[in-house]
């Protein structure tokens, strides 16, 4: 997935601004290339997991699915951890075949953030490369 330095930046963005708790979204591509980014808010409200309220999930997805794109990732920060998959993120990624992981690594929050991205299919985490334009 291709993604702009912009739509990168207001990733890790939502990150910091929702840090100590975890934050999520989902990156929308067209023909793999981002071509929005949503904030969604994470109503666990922990810094140990993320959920999503079902119907906003739902409503997010009929659009992008009408307006012919993709979702291509589906994102969260981790702020106590390494930017990896957890157990948890293997799991729930059984539901989302083909769609990417992207993980805002936070654990060091005086540092830059480390920004990872991964498939996972039948329970094999493969990293890929995030591709940020300037």
């Amino acid at each position: 997935m291709r993604i702009s330095r912009e739509q990168l930046d207001a990733i890790v963005g939502h990150a910091r601004a929702e840090h100590p708790n975890e934050c999520c979204g989902l990156v929308v591509t067209r023909e793999g290339r981002a071509v929005a980014v949503h904030l969604l808010e994470n109503t666990a409200a922990s810094p140990l997991r993320f959920e999503v309220d079902g119907l906003t999930l739902h409503r997010l997805m009929t659009e992008i699915e009408d307006a012919g794109d993709e979702l291509g990732a589906i994102y969260h920060s981790h702020t106590r951890s390494e930017p990896y998959p957890s157990q948890t993120d293997v799991n729930f990624a059984a539901h989302w075949p083909g769609v990417e992981w992207l993980i805002v690594g936070l654990r060091d929050t005086a540092g830059a953030p480390v920004v990872r991205s991964y498939l996972i299919e039948d329970g094999d985490v493969r990293e890929v490369p995030v591709d940020a334009d300037e």
